[in-house]
Formats: C-alpha cells, sequence, structure tokens
C-alpha cells in the first residue's frame, strides 16, 4: 500500500477540524451552562454525557494517525472513528428527545445538526478510505 497517499487520504481539511470544534465547544457549553429541561430524571445528565463523548470522538477521528505502523490499520482506525462519531451522534439525538422545555433547548438542537452535517461531509474521506482498503485487498489476491 502508498505509504504517501495513506498520508494524504487521512489528512483532514484543518477548516473542517476547526468548524467541527467549534461547534462541538457550543453543543458542550449548552449541555453544561444552557437552560435545558427534561421531565425525565437524569436526562440532562446523560446528555452532557453523550456529548462529551461526541467530543471525544471528534479528537480521536481527526488525530494523526502516524503512530500506527501498517497504512492498511490507519485506514481501518480512521473509518472506525469515523462510524464513533456517527453513532455517537445518533445516540445524543436519541438523548435529546428527552429534552421537553427550556430557553436553550433550539439552540441545542441546531449545534446538534449541524455536527450532523459536519459528520455527513466525511463520506468522501470515508469512501477514498474504503477505496485504498479495497485496492489493497484486490492486489493481495491476484
Amino acid at each position: 500500500m502508498d505509504e504517501d497517499a495513506v498520508r494524504k487520504a487521512l489528512a483532514f481539511d484543518p477548516a473542517w477540524e476547526r468548524a467541527a470544534r467549534a461547534a462541538w465547544l457550543e453543543l458542550m457549553d449548552l449541555a453544561v451552562w444552557g437552560d435545558l429541561r427534561s421531565s425525565r430524571l437524569g436526562a440532562t445528565t446523560k446528555i452532557r454525557k453523550r456529548a462529551l463523548e461526541i467530543g471525544e470522538k471528534l479528537r480521536s477521528l481527526a488525530a494523526d494517525r502516524d503512530w500506527i505502523p501498517q497504512p492498511r490499520e490507519r485506514l481501518k482506525n480512521a473509518l472506525a472513528s469515523a462510524l464513533n462519531v456517527r453513532e455517537g451522534l445518533n445516540e445524543l439525538e436519541r438523548a435529546a428527545q428527552a429534552l421537553d422545555g427550556g430557553v436553550d433547548r433550539g439552540a441545542f438542537g441546531a449545534r446538534l445538526a449541524e455536527l450532523q452535517q459536519y459528520a455527513d461531509a466525511l463520506a468522501p474521506f470515508e469512501n477514498r478510505w474504503a477505496a485504498l482498503l479495497d485496492a489493497q485487498y484486490r492486489e493481495d489476491n491476484e
């Protein structure tokens, strides 16, 4: 597998990374300090936990993977990280359905939708990673 092609494929657009981080920071601020209410006991605590997890998953996705020795494993790790971001956002969205009041509920929903758009923007990266893995597989089985 071409090491340089893998490195280029795994390089994130710094603007995407800054924008996703800014949206997450706003979401986290709303989750912790915002006026979010739920009639379900423990719902806001769960939302805060899920919001923090999204930040950790985004960080994992954007992290440098040069420490992983095999290019194939770097690509697999990136694909797994992207999947974790998507799953985490789905979990947070489900948890946020319990919100039934609070001044900041709309703003929280807007930030969550914005993060979902950033996750959707990962599709070309995921396709590139999968294509490189597929090419390696075909090359190995020829």
